[in-house]
């Protein structure tokens, strides 16, 4: 037998101990009494909409920042009695329910009252509810009719026998309706007075008290003065001094974080959250880009994050700059979108955990084709052999695409995907090379957990922003050694147009722009904070000429103005040297198209077209493009061991076949160092 079954036998054998014995033979009076009551003790109670409450998201300290409605549309928070002031629970009481502690649910006084007044003045004077049936009115809302009011009573008996009255009291506090859609006494102190119910005046007790009797012809924000009389009946029931008072205008409830509040309300959150934003830097956030979206002409949305490094904790979370515009519900922060440049940081890394290359490897900036892929640098132009740390503070789109056909695009894509990120690749295939410059699809969440990750030594763990979330655990993407690395190569990267580098707080910092002008991304670490900016319309239409270095960067940079200065480490302050020479740099990383094989020497010579065994469909007398790169010029050209005539000192020609067949090309710079390829005329 169960523990409920069990109580339920003694408590029926303690009541039928005490019916008299004499009574005992004819026991269906008493049973038909017993089974109301285990009915009402144990049948299904509904507190469905009792449970329906509004999200109400606040920072880490508690301060509310954002309030959303229920899902039946309802401003509705919830209230304990602990939570309002002392006045007014005596006015409520008084005026609603003064034997509310000592009745079953059910006042039988209240109700004759009630019947006798009808008798004599033909009409309703009181009613004869208690807070408890208008407590089950709230919760199965329903027509003022005689079947209706038996099941307030039913409803009554059944809250009584299993909730104590500080919960029945906390119920009514929470779904009383105040006009509209605001429902508690919470929500109506805020959009009424503009503060918590703790602190009610006598006047807006009184209001309070008056506005669920009549709540939509004594709405103060649209019948003052009825509300105004409803105070003055009020108090002079209650016998207290009266002051000429006019409610105020409705307020409006705290706004910020729009976008998390509703990203959370749709996961299923309500009820007070509290999460890990901070409200000063939140609102401040807003605050920055409103003004700076409306300074740059409106024609463009933010989103934005920030991110506390050892534990991951989202500080600020900015969806979008303008909620209330055409597009601005769109959490920008979760939108897919191209990451443009913002990979290569993650590339360089894997390529030195490696051992492809170090900060001061040579590598080519020139001409490159694979296949049928033949990227070009942002500003169409070939800078030759750089460093690699010369590569990715300039961003060249040539090296990063080198790195990545060497590492395996596909093979980069699953890393980022192990540690978390969430990679789109366009179509159903594997990942490839134009991955490297922004060629899939990303969000700002992954990406800034990516970013924190480089600033916490290659350890990458998922971002949070509730206070009750899990500490995450991280998985690494790179070496310690490697991460530091790039962030010593990004910190010295170029700075926007108008800052100085003369500043205190060195930021490691990487920009992307998408392709088309499309998005604008900035991302900037400091031993402590990560921060993460998005600029772009939402409805993904290019933006000619808004490179992310003169839109995003300038943002990021002020986003770190509101942060504190931190004291940092004594390995990030001094700035690194510059590159050694040449001379004495490692050797940096040639395109090799077969997996087998050291990398060569950036100074040998390469055919860049046609590629190694392609097969090329010529039409008649259609020339053949020869291509090259690195090595020292002036290059020469043989076709199947007979020389072109004369020695090219640029890195392209044309030649002019015969016809159809195999053909052996070989490319000889001024050096005397060679390359060979086959490839097959058609």
């Amino acid at each position: 037998m169960s523990l409920t079954a069990r109580k339920c036998r003694a408590a029926l054998n303690g009541v039928w101990g005490l019916v008299p014995s004499g009574s005992r033979a004819a026991p269906w009076p008493f049973l038909a009494f017993l089974v109301t009551a285990l009915c009402i003790r144990f049948s299904p109670l509904d507190l469905t909409r009792a449970n329906d409450i509004s999200l109400e998201l606040q920072d880490q300290a508690g301060e509310t920042l954002n309030v959303a409605v229920s899902h039946d549309g309802m401003w509705r928070l919830r209230t304990r009695p602990q939570d309002v002031a002392p006045a007014y629970l005596d006015l409520l009481l008084r005026m609603e329910d003064r034997r509310f502690y000592f009745h079953p649910g059910i006042d039988p006084l209240a109700m004759l009252r009630a019947i006798a007044q009808l008798a004599t003045h033909g009409r309703i004077v009181s009613g004869g509810s208690t807070i408890t049936m208008q407590v089950a009115r709230l919760l199965h809302p329903h027509r003022h009719d005689f079947v209706g009011k038996l099941r307030d009573m039913w409803v009554a008996l059944q809250l009584e026998a299993r909730l104590s009255k500080s919960e029945i009291l906390s119920l009514y506090l929470t779904l009383a309706p105040f006009g509209g859609n605001i429902e508690g006494v919470r929500a109506a102190s805020l959009i009424y007075f503009g503060h918590d119910p703790s602190t009610l005046s006598s006047q807006e007790a009184a209001l309070l008290v008056a506005l669920p009797q009549s709540p939509s012809r004594r709405r103060p924000d649209r019948h003052p003065f009825a509300a105004q009389a409803a105070i003055r009946r009020i108090l002079a029931r209650a016998g207290f001094a009266q002051a000429d008072w006019m409610p105020g205008v409705r307020h409006r409830l705290p706004h910020a974080a729009p976008h998390l509040a509703d990203r959370l309300r749709l996961a299923g959150r309500h009820g007070p959250t509290r999460s890990t934003l901070d409200a000063t830097l939140q609102r401040s956030l807003e605050s920055l880009a409103r003004r700076e979206i409306a300074w740059s002409g409106g024609d463009a949305e933010m989103a934005a994050l920030v991110v506390r490094n050892r534990d991951r904790a989202v500080l600020a979370y900015l969806g979008g700059s303008n909620y209330f515009g055409p597009f601005g519900m769109i959490d920008m922060v979760h939108a897919t979108r191209s990451p443009g440049s913002a990979l290569k940081p993650f590339i360089y890394g894997m390529a030195m955990d490696d051992g492809l290359i170090n900060p001061s490897t040579l590598i080519e900036d020139a001409k490159l084709r694979i296949a049928d892929y033949a990227p070009q640098d942002f500003d169409r132009a070939f800078h030759g052999t750089v460093s690699a740390s010369e590569a990715l503070r300039q961003s060249y789109n040539l090296p990063a695409v080198t790195l990545l056909d060497w590492l395996g695009a596909a093979r980069v894509a699953a890393s980022l995907r192990g540690v978390g990120a969430a990679i789109t690749i366009p179509g159903s295939g594997p990942a490839t090379l134009p991955l490297a410059l922004g060629g899939v699809g990303m969000n700002l969440w992954d990406l800034s957990a990516l970013y924190a990750g480089l600033a916490d030594g290659g350890m990458v763990c998922p971002l949070r922003v509730l206070q009750d979330e899990t500490s995450p655990t991280g998985r690494a993407l790179m070496t310690r050694q490697s991460a530091n690395d790039i962030s010593t190569i990004l910190r010295n990267a170029p700075l926007p147009s108008g800052l100085s580098s003369l500043s205190p707080r060195h930021i490691a910092y990487k920009t992307g722009t998408s392709f088309g002008f499309r998005d604008a991304w900035a991302f900037g670490s400091t031993p402590s904070v990560t921060i993460g900016v998005w600029v772009g319309r939402a409805d993904g239409t290019p933006r000619p000429g808004a490179f992310a270095r003169e839109t995003a960067a300038p943002l990021l940079f002020r986003l770190f103005d509101l942060l504190p200065e931190e004291a940092l480490p004594a390995e990030v302050t001094a700035v690194p040297a510059a590159d050694p020479p040449a001379s004495v740099l490692a050797p940096a990383l040639h395109h090799l198209p077969a997996r087998d094989g050291n990398p060569l020497l950036a100074r040998f010579p390469r055919i860049v077209y046609p590629p190694p065994g392609a097969i090329l469909a010529l039409g008649p007398g259609q020339p053949v493009t020869l291509e090259a790169a690195g090595g020292v010029p002036p290059y020469r050209w043989a076709i199947n061991g007979i020389p072109l005539k004369q020695p090219l000192v640029d890195q392209g020609t044309s030649w002019q076949p015969d016809g159809p067949g195999y053909l052996h090309v070989t490319l000889t710079d001024g050096q005397d160092h060679s390359v060979q390829e086959d490839v097959l005329l058609q």
